[in-house]
């Protein structure tokens, strides 16, 4: 089977369609899929439901998903960075379902892993615990999250193989891997791609199971808030 397509565009062909769950791994702008995202704008899909971590900022990252308005709903954790996202929720145009950071990551591992729901102590007595199963173990009190599975996962690594093989490159590496296998269908956009047979099997972060299309991608890999120090006087 072939995996490796020529681009963005190619990798997206046949696989969008209006009201999908898109998984879009990536933490801030650190890790994301650029070239897939944008693929998937021009794609014209709409009233998606995205899950991630983030929402990107108004212009670059999912932050073109809403420029569009093609997003209808979000599950994610944090959209403090993005004002269009602000504006549309506080407006009624978006849905927001709001999750701690480690309950979703932990969601889209479960779907990967075909686990339907598991019980966690975080949001115990917060709303986001109000309509969701309570139960006790050992005299603690849990809530009952579901799994979290997506008819496309896109997601970014540093290296594949033409098997698909990823190795996701030090804070990159975040939700990538367990999007990656929680997607029905997974695009991975790469770095590199190298000879199957060259990378370090133990190094390997998410087996070509997982993955049925890749592209090499360019990556500007934007940073959402540059912070540095004034430059000393001599």
């Amino acid at each position: 089977m072939k995996k490796i397509y020529p681009d963005a565009k190619a990798a997206l062909d046949g696989l969008t369609f209006d009201g999908m769950t898109v998984m879009s791994g990536g933490f801030g702008l650190c890790g994301i899929a650029e070239n897939l995202i944008a693929a998937l704008r021009d794609s014209g899909a709409k009233n998606l439901t995205v899950i991630s971590n983030n929402a990107g900022v108004d212009d670059f990252g999912l932050g073109l998903l809403l420029q569009t308005r093609q997003i209808k709903k979000m599950i994610s954790s944090y959209v403090g960075e993005n004002k269009e996202f602000e504006r549309q929720y506080l407006s009624g145009e978006l849905e927001l379902e709001f999750n701690p950071q480690g309950t979703l990551a932990e969601r889209c591992r479960a779907g990967g892993a075909g686990i339907p729901g598991f019980y966690t102590k975080t949001g115990v007595g917060t709303v986001i615990a109000e309509g969701k199963e309570h139960k006790e173990f050992n005299g603690e009190t849990y809530i009952m999250e579901t799994g979290l599975i997506s008819d496309l996962s896109i997601v970014k690594a540093w290296k594949a193989d033409e098997q698909g093989n990823l190795i996701f490159r030090k804070t990159a590496r975040n939700f990538n891997p367990m999007m990656a296998s929680a997607g029905k269908f997974t695009v991975a956009e790469v770095e590199e791609i190298v000879p199957l047979g060259s990378m370090d099997p133990d190094c390997i972060h998410t087996p070509g199971i997982y993955v049925q299309r890749i592209i090499k991608g360019e990556h500007e890999k934007r940073i959402e808030q540059r912070t540095i120090r004034e430059r000393e006087s001599a």
